[in-house]
């Protein structure tokens, strides 16, 4: 069978890595074609820098697309965290459409930041919804899914390299009854439908830390590596930024904590230990 996966960054590629080995036969690939997000100038130099799939694909020798032009034919299309938004057209280029690997219990947190909404909202178990893709984002009907419970240390990065995992034997274990048709799409709840925004640097302030921990541990890992958490402190009347690097909670009786950083930073300086800041700062003010 002839796929072409849709995908940019580096936890996809274990979806990418096993539908190669899976459907490559002697004579083709299975994995016919990626399309990726396009090469982009990064850091200070500006060198340009190739998505995880990209780099990949190159390895594998598997032709590369930065976009939807003279798309190879291909039973079905495979998407995971490709980024971008894929047109009907495209969808409908594929005689079995698109299979659409979203890390989320759909029709709960659509969007670009279901597992940081997810940690952030306190919830104690996600998955992964694989969906037929149509035009609308994250809308289409249910294929199948499967559950994951959130560890109470989990962060972004830990749950998401775990759910793309699990996913990539989930998608090999369910393409050939998706394909054969034993597998009838379900349409899901639109009414329950709760969805998710892209997360940006500004995504991390946090006015009062102190005030909600539990709200604030839930946001650090949520947002652990990327965007990370930071508040403002007044030093001499004037205001700066301060990053808090780690941080745990301490329990002071039944459901109630106290917030402890750990490690910090403010803004222009090196990281420090929380104790080392108070005692160089120790007029400072949230």
């Amino acid at each position: 069978m002839k796929v072409v996966f849709f995908g940019t960054p580096d936890y996809v590629v274990p979806i990418a890595e096993a539908l190669f080995k899976e459907f490559r036969t002697t004579k083709e690939k299975g994995v016919v074609a990626v399309v990726t997000q396009a090469p982009k100038p990064a850091g200070r130099e500006k060198k340009i820098e190739y998505s995880a799939v990209d780099t990949w694909a190159y390895k594998h020798k598997i032709p590369i697309f930065h976009n939807f032009e003279k798309l190879p034919e291909a039973e079905l299309g495979v998407v995971a965290a490709y980024g971008k938004i894929i047109p009907k057209s495209v969808i409908e280029h594929f005689l079995k459409g698109i299979l659409n690997v979203h890390p989320s219990l759909l029709p709960q947190y659509r969007g670009a930041s279901p597992i940081q909404a997810a940690i952030a909202a306190g919830e104690a178990e996600t998955g992964v919804t694989v969906i037929k893709m149509d035009e609308l984002m994250d809308h289409g009907p249910i294929i199948s899914s499967f559950k994951e419970e959130i560890g109470s240390e989990d962060t972004n990065e830990t749950l998401r390299t775990r759910l793309f995992e699990r996913s990539a034997e989930f998608l090999i274990s369910l393409i050939p009854s998706y394909i054969s048709g034993k597998i009838k799409p379900k349409d899901q709840n639109h009414k329950e439908a709760t969805f998710t925004k892209l997360i940006t640097k500004d995504n991390g302030f946090i006015k009062e830390p102190f005030a909600d921990p539990v709200k604030t541990e839930g946001l650090f890992r949520a947002f652990d590596p990327w965007p990370g958490i930071w508040t403002y402190v007044n030093i001499n009347k004037e205001q700066k930024r301060l990053k808090i690097l780690k941080l745990h909670l301490e329990k002071l009786m039944p459901n109630h904590y106290s917030l402890v950083p750990d490690i910090v930073q403010l803004e222009g300086k090196k990281p420090v230990t929380w104790e080392e800041f108070k005692k160089g700062y120790p007029n400072f003010k949230l």
